[in-house]
């Protein structure tokens, strides 16, 4: 009898756990820049639901090939994003981006408008749902690969939107993608973004966040940005780093060791969330 006592006890313990854990909910939201309505997923953590406060947001960006709730079915640990919602009072939201928007507004497809879409659409509707902190200083952006590109694409074009910015492994030069040996191949990946004859390297170039320093260095946004030293994108991002040294742009630079993976991702994220966790205490926005 004691023995089912025991056991019973630890069955509740574990049972409100998991009740009164973080909760991931998944929104529709509708867009009226692209005619269609996209899902994404968000994170809210316990005290939520338990509080009247309103909560700082983190906008979190999947990569190519993938969709919007990539980060809660493919890091290894699957309760990585829960405990992180929790550990720092944050509403973590995951819209889509599909595979290869690069979260840009499209100048040829009206159906890919993910700038417009992000920015116009999905904050809003977020805004309008959940308790948040609706202002620029409870508002933080980061992503993996072409979300790391989105993160920093989106918040240095919207400063106001967003008060710091991370990019993952970030595909910050859209041009150096494009090679004699993978031009047809990346074309065609692109081309829901460019067309079927995909653009120019001019247009690349104008587009890729690597170019864009002189915008982040006016913006002042608080910015960490990491890759894995066997990423195939490690060059890119070390130009990147030394652009913003040359400039005197204040930002937060690390190379770790991994690659192109969920097992380096998944590292990375808890160092961005405790990185926007400090600016958001700065701001006076942080949910005690």
């Amino acid at each position: 009898m004691k023995k089912l006592q025991i056991l019973f006890f630890f069955f509740l313990l574990g049972h409100t756990v998991f009740s009164y854990g973080a909760k991931a909910d998944t929104l529709r939201i509708p867009s009226t820049a692209m005619n269609k309505t996209y899902k994404a997923a968000v994170v809210l953590p316990s005290s939520y639901a338990k509080s009247k406060a309103s909560y700082p947001v983190l906008y979190l960006l999947h990569g190519a090939y993938g969709h919007f709730n990539d980060w809660l079915s493919k890091t290894p640990d699957k309760n990585l994003l829960h405990n992180l919602a929790d550990q720092y009072n944050i509403i973590i939201v995951m819209p889509e981006g599909e595979t290869f928007s690069f979260y840009l507004d499209s100048p040829v497809n009206k159906g890919s408008q993910f700038e417009t879409y992000i920015t116009k659409e999905v904050i809003q509707k977020v805004d309008s749902t959940y308790r948040t902190i609706n202002d620029r200083k409870g508002r933080v952006i980061t992503g993996l690969s072409m979300g790391g590109h989105g993160a920093l694409y989106l918040s240095t074009k919207h400063p106001e939107l967003f008060c710091a910015a991370g990019s993952m492994s970030g595909a910050v030069d859209m041009g150096s993608m494009i090679n004699p040996e993978s031009k047809e191949r990346v074309t065609k990946l692109m081309e829901p973004v460019f067309g079927i004859e995909g653009a120019s390297q001019e247009v690349y170039a104008s587009n890729a966040v690597l170019n864009m320093v002189d915008k982040i260095k006016s913006n002042k946004l608080e910015l960490i940005i990491d890759c894995g030293v066997d990423d195939f994108l490690i060059e890119s991002n070390r130009e990147l780093h030394r652009r913003l040294v040359y400039n005197k742009v204040s930002h937060d630079y690390t190379e770790r060791p991994g690659a192109h993976t969920w097992e380096y991702w998944e590292n990375a994220l808890p160092s961005h969330v405790l990185f926007f966790s400090k600016i958001l205490r700065n701001n006076s926005v942080d949910v005690k």
